[in-house]
């Protein structure tokens, strides 16, 4: 068959879905991703079909306002002005993305799509091509449940009908887009106007879109209260190829001393990254350990470090977090599995949306210490949790008891099986 995956955002929004990709390819399948234009080399190399979209949600998220959003973003309120002071950039470029993956979507010639919360062109494109769709997504976020509230609403600990009406106030939220979907819908597609009584998680007709969680049940259990078209998978690494060999000067700094903690905050430096790394270095030198920073997308800065610090540009989780003592990290999906799977502690410092949750569940799981908000984040706050997390035999054992689960799982492999099971019904119903 063939698939067509769409999907927009950082680099965590990306990856997961090419790993995904890569494993339906090996079962045998055409896939095409179509994202920002910026990812089109991660995509060909794993020998994926790039779809063209252009970059301008990348060019929005390192603007100005972008960045304060994710400096703000870690209070649901303060998220929500910064969302607000975005929505006009925000519906444009929209606009300009759904044209965009729909042209990529007529050369897939797909019998399912399947596409990330943030691509709003998904369901309107499958409902036009007479195909399934699939929403698939690394966090528990868009399925309502009476155990947890919605990503990004504070834990007020109010109960299971509270919990309930913030995934209604999050799917209201979405019709915010409904004049920029609706133009997409009778202009380009030709169909009639989405509902406001639809959610995110059903077709224009109010059929239910099943929903595939690439994440761990032995990290985040599944809800009791989910509909049975809401799956959890495990994991969807993407591995780097074998043949990868690492610079030499970071195998040499590897093997000179005891085994360093890795700093990243991925696309996530916010407006002052020169602050972020200053407390970073004093951080690990008031605890006396080495590091390894992670410069990343969002342009940590790391200049003049002392001998016992290491700076990379990325470097391959997979590859790097079984060599280090703990990792340091945002809290992102992607971030985070890696440093479960690896079985190392990790210190989270979250800045937004589903960031602080994640922080929250490694400490639940006796993996990490309690996480430090980004606007928290001080030298002596960092220092002793980085001390924590290392000398911790608590921490320790638990973190390599979630790792040795994760490494257990087949992820990839069991969303692959439920992708084909929802397809293949269609396929002999069209003959």
């Amino acid at each position: 068959m063939n698939v067509f995956i769409v999907t927009a955002g950082s680099r965590g929004d990306v990856q997961p879905y090419v790993a995904l990709g890569k494993g339906l390819k090996a079962a045998g399948h055409a896939v095409t991703i179509c994202t920002c234009s910026s990812f089109e080399p991660l995509i060909t190399e794993h020998g994926i079909t790039y779809g063209y979209m252009n970059n301008d949600f990348i060019r929005l998220v390192d603007s100005e306002a972008g960045r304060e959003a994710m400096e703000g973003g870690a209070n649901a309120f303060n998220l929500v002005k910064s969302m607000i002071a975005l929505m006009k950039d925000a519906k444009a470029l929209n606009r300009e993305m759904m044209k965009d993956a729909w042209n990529a979507a007529q050369e897939a010639e797909p019998d399912i799509v399947i596409f990330h919360p943030k691509a709003l062109a998904g369901s309107h494109v499958a409902e036009k091509l007479g195909v399934p769709a699939i929403l698939a997504l690394p966090v528990p976020v868009i399925v309502p449940t009476r155990e947890f509230a919605a990503i990004g609403f504070p834990d007020l600990k109010l109960g299971g009908g509270f919990n309930k009406l913030s995934y209604s106030i999050l799917h209201k939220g979405y019709h915010s887009y409904d004049d920029v979907v609706n133009e997409f819908r009778q202009d380009v597609l030709g169909l009639g106007k989405y509902p406001k009584s639809t959610t995110p998680i059903q077709m224009a007709d109010g059929s239910p879109i099943p929903v595939l969680h690439g994440y761990s049940e032995s990290v985040w259990p599944r809800p009791h209260d989910w509909p049975e078209t809401a799956f959890v998978t495990g994991y969807w690494f993407l591995d780097q190829d074998e043949d990868w060999k690492p610079p030499k000067e970071l195998e040499a700094f590897l093997r000179v001393g005891e085994p360093p903690v890795y700093v990243g905050f991925g696309s996530m430096a916010g407006r002052k990254p020169e602050r972020i790394t200053k407390i970073i270095v004093e951080a690990l030198q008031k605890a006396k350990l080495r590091g390894i920073i992670a410069t990343g997308w969002g342009g940590l800065s790391a200049e003049d470090l002392p001998e016992t610090i290491y700076k990379i540009e990325k470097i391959p989780h997979d590859w790097l977090f079984p060599q280090v003592a703990a990792v340091v990290h945002h809290g992102g999906a992607g971030t985070t599995a890696a440093g479960l799977r690896a079985g190392k502690p990790s210190v989270i410092c979250p800045f937004l949306i589903d960031q602080p949750l994640w922080g929250a569940r490694v400490r639940s799981l006796g993996a990490g210490p309690k996480p430090i908000p980004q606007k928290k984040l001080t030298v002596d706050k960092l220092a002793g949790a980085i001390k924590e997390a290392v000398s911790n035999p608590s921490i320790r054992e638990k973190a390599e008891m979630v790792g040795q689960g994760i490494r257990n799982e087949e992820g990839i492999e069991k969303a692959v099986s439920i992708i084909e099971t929802i397809v293949t019904p269609v396929r002999t119903t069209q003959g």
